[in-house]
């Protein structure tokens, strides 16, 4: 459902949408789980989208995506700007690696989570690298084929098994990614059956060393098994959720027991309109979070009935492959599992609160000031800033930072490399982004996420004095955009200049405006020189491999992966070099004569 501006303001789904959108405006027939909301944002409807989809699990999949995507005002939407971070393990090699990643393709891999930050990610990682070595490279290193003369430094600190010199086979190296899969799952007791056999197998052997290191392996795992002994319900799986919320806000703790221990405990956060029924911010959560899990259990404990329980049973069970029970704990131990999942929720929103109302009234405060400064019609809710970065006008780069109610959203920003200008020329250099820029705005042909994120500023900050601003306006008088608020933010002195005003603003130095604008004004700058700082570094880190004649990436690791270096290659005779895949007597030749020259 979209406003008069075209903004996604509510996702909703329905088997009957013929009834859903004609209850909508017929007040007395509206359900109760989602009347109040849905009366509160009904005068902004201004038209009204929809998708047909095959079954319940395709909806239940579609709504979670598209609230993701566009993250309307009155749906109940986890709160992360960015994607949650997996594990994966990338099984469509022949020596797999272990990787932290936030995207899921299709690509044969094996992920884990999602975890709710990337502490929880690392604590997980680094278990796992003390407890099984595996490769973090990324060469490419196939079966029967030795891809590098020595090995790295973690090979020799027995962080790794060495497959990139053949010290070790496919099938050994993957019956230790078998291991690292089984502890992921939290089937640590199947792992330690598996490792002592193994130890009896090698004492049996004499093979005395290693049945040494498996035993240190197993009292590590037992340790941590140790360690999860906070639930114990004797071979069971389940999540169990609970839940508290104040205002609009909630804090969902869930607590994830595998083989009857517990193996993972996440908090997420969520934007929860104030007129939503707890049981729908909770579905709400269940479907976003299952939507993109891995694992999945047979039970989900849930701190109450939920109206919409068989059709979230039926989307659990289609994503698990198996069915899956909504449970509500009565006594026991379950019971008492879920009253600590609600302590913890409590707890963690308690504190999110405090941090929050301290932030929220210190950036209001800052936008009112900056408002007024400005001589503006209301805070400033979206503000973009630019800056340009070059040395001695070489490799010109631009950045754009948003800030959306004083914070940082760092998915929308944008950096320009630019094209037009030679030499150090700040003014055309600000005039080409800012063109670009806003003829973006101005096309509106972008797509509905993309036109969503290049959507016009509130406010736009430039980094720079009179001169800066003066280009930039001419720029947004030429793109049609005359009424846009512009500033300039100059450094040697922290004043503001506004287009076709003398004298510059400034703000006191203790102002939560200023600090605002200074905050914005370094992350542009900052983003900038990093931008740059990648460009120099890649121009620079060059070697005598990239200036031979034919010679692209794929002959470039054929000649790494024979002679190891470019001193061995210039060393090596003709016919050796012409031995290599996809090299040949005649390219062979002229590799020699340029190195030689």
């Amino acid at each position: 459902m979209k406003d008069t501006r075209g903004e996604v303001v509510y996702v909703g789904k329905a088997q009957s949408l013929r009834h859903r959108v004609r209850s909508y405006w017929q007040k007395q027939a509206l359900a109760p789980l989602e009347g109040h909301r849905i009366r509160s944002v009904v005068d902004k409807i201004a038209d009204v989208e929809y998708t047909l989809t095959d079954s319940d699990s395709e909806a239940f999949l579609l709504e979670a995506n598209l609230i993701k995507r566009y993250r309307p005002r009155y749906n109940i939407r986890l709160k992360d700007d960015k994607s949650y971070p997996y594990i994966k393990i990338t099984l469509a090699d022949d020596f797999p690696r272990v990787e932290r990643t936030r995207k899921l393709p299709a690509d044969g891999s094996r992920y884990f989570g999602p975890y709710a930050s990337a502490t929880s990610v690392d604590e997980s990682m680094n278990l796992v690298r003390r407890l099984f070595p595996f490769r973090t490279c990324t060469i490419d290193i196939t079966d029967g084929v030795r891809a590098l003369q020595r090995p790295c430094l973690l090979y020799h600190i027995k962080r790794c098994q060495g497959p990139c010199i053949q010290a070790i086979s496919k099938d050994d190296y993957r019956a230790d990614i078998a291991q690292i899969e089984l502890f992921l799952e939290g089937r640590q007791e199947t792992l330690v059956k598996a490792l002592q056999a193994e130890m009896g197998a090698a004492s049996n052997k004499l093979e005395y060393e290693r049945a040494a290191v498996l035993r240190d392996k197993v009292r590590a795992i037992e340790r941590t098994m140790e360690s999860q002994k906070m639930a114990a319900f004797a071979r069971t799986e389940l999540d169990c959720v609970g839940m508290a919320r104040q205002d609009n806000q909630a804090a969902v703790q869930l607590f994830a027991v595998r083989g009857g221990k517990m193996v993972g405990r996440d908090v997420f956060l969520l934007d929860a309109v104030r007129e939503a029924t707890d049981e729908e911010v909770l579905t709400s959560f269940l479907q976003q979070f299952y939507a993109r899990a891995t694992s999945i259990p047979s039970q989900v404990f849930v701190p109450g009935r939920l109206p919409d329980a068989a059709r979230l049973e039926a989307f659990l069970a289609g994503r698990r492959g198996g069915p899956v029970h909504l449970r509500v704990p009565q006594r026991g131990e379950k019971r008492e599992l879920m009253a600590l999942a609600r302590r913890n929720a409590a707890e963690t929103l308690a504190r999110e609160q405090a941090r929050w109302l301290a932030d929220q009234g210190r950036t209001l405060a800052a936008l009112e000031e900056l408002a007024s400064a400005l001589d503006l019609s209301g805070p400033p809710m979206r503000i973009e800033c630019y800056d340009v970065s070059n040395i001695q006008g070489s490799q010109t780069v631009a950045s754009m930072v948003v800030f959306e109610e004083g914070k940082p959203r760092t998915g929308e920003y944008r950096r320009f490399r630019v094209r037009t200008v030679t030499g150090p020329n700040d003014f055309a250099s600000h005039q080409e982004v800012l063109r670009r820029r806003f003829r973006r705005a101005k096309a509106g042909d972008e797509g509905a996420e993309e036109e969503l994120r290049w959507r016009l500023p509130d406010l736009v900050i430039i980094d720079g004095g009179k001169g800066q601003v003066s280009a930039a306006k001419e720029v947004l008088d030429e793109q049609g955009f005359h009424d846009l608020p512009l500033a300039g933010l100059a450094k040697e002195r922290e004043e503001l200049f506004l287009p076709g005003a003398s004298t510059p603003i400034v703000l006191p130095p203790t102002s939560p405006a200023l600090y605002l604008v200074q905050r914005l004004r370094d992350e542009a700058h900052r983003f900038a020189i990093t931008y740059h700082r990648a460009l120099r570094s890649k121009a620079s880190v060059r070697s005598a491999f990239d200036e031979l004649p034919g010679v692209g990436p794929k002959r470039k690791r054929a000649l790494l992966r024979v002679f190891g270096s470019i001193k061995q290659v210039r060393e090596a005779p003709v016919e050796q070099i012409a031995a290599v895949p996809g090299i040949g007597p005649r390219l062979a030749a002229t590799i020699k004569s340029t190195l030689e020259a």
